[in-house]
């Protein structure tokens, strides 16, 4: 394989999290008087860090979200995991090959570490991911499609940034990872082909992505 780092985006990637989180921001938001729908939700905040939500909500309509605004947001987030989130299908089966191969790999999400380590623990994925290989955007202050999360990651991974593969299934991560000038995957099972616009690769199953990734 040509790579000396797999860079796993988390939510939508590794776990099923964002037909849950993104009910409860358009539910959320609409209640606040800014009204959402889930297709809206996908669209315009799916692989955002926080502070991007606040910037559009406020570049729309001219008005803030309240303060409490994201401590609420995550705590409706981190109960809905415990009722209802499971790992995407396949995923444990990519990082076991991963391992099993010796190809190091990270997670870079737009998500807080404590909603990453709360997904991993529900999904039973935290016996894949030790501490010093989950980042967040929490790590450098601006989300995708920033580059700066899939920089830092390589960084602390030791690899140059030309030797990274990234998996990603949002817009704004194949963008971020264009920007860090790696190679980027796209997983289309939630995303349009279309919207994922300059990946290296495309595919539609966690089962496809050793072969595209030369494994």
């Amino acid at each position: 394989m040509g790579y000396d780092l797999i860079i796993f985006d988390n939510d939508g990637v590794l776990v099923d999290s964002e037909p849950i989180s993104n009910t409860l921001l358009a539910g959320y938001l609409t209640e606040l008087g800014h009204p959402t729908s889930y297709e809206e939700s996908i669209r315009d905040y799916m692989g955002s860090a926080m502070h991007r939500i606040h910037e559009l909500v406020e570049e729309r309509s001219g008005k803030r979200l309240p303060a409490e605004f994201d401590e609420v947001f995550h705590q409706r987030v981190f109960e809905g995991f415990q009722r209802e989130l499971e790992p995407v299908a396949g995923a444990a089966e990519v990082i076991e090959r991963l391992v099993d191969a010796g190809v190091p790999y990270c997670v870079a999400s737009s998500g807080s570490h404590e909603r990453i380590r709360v997904g991993h623990r529900k999904t039973g994925l935290d016996v894949w991911f030790r501490d010093g290989i989950v980042f967040s955007a929490e790590d450098v202050g601006r989300g995708k499609p920033s580059p700066d999360l899939f920089l830092h990651a390589a960084e602390r991974m030791g690899v140059a940034p030309e030797r990274c593969a990234v998996i990603e299934d949002s817009g704004l991560g194949v963008q971020a990872a264009v920007a860090a000038g790696m190679d980027v995957y796209a997983y289309t099972a939630m995303t349009p082909r279309e919207r994922l616009a300059g990946a290296t690769g495309y595919f539609g199953a966690m089962d496809e992505l050793p072969a595209t990734l030369g494994m």
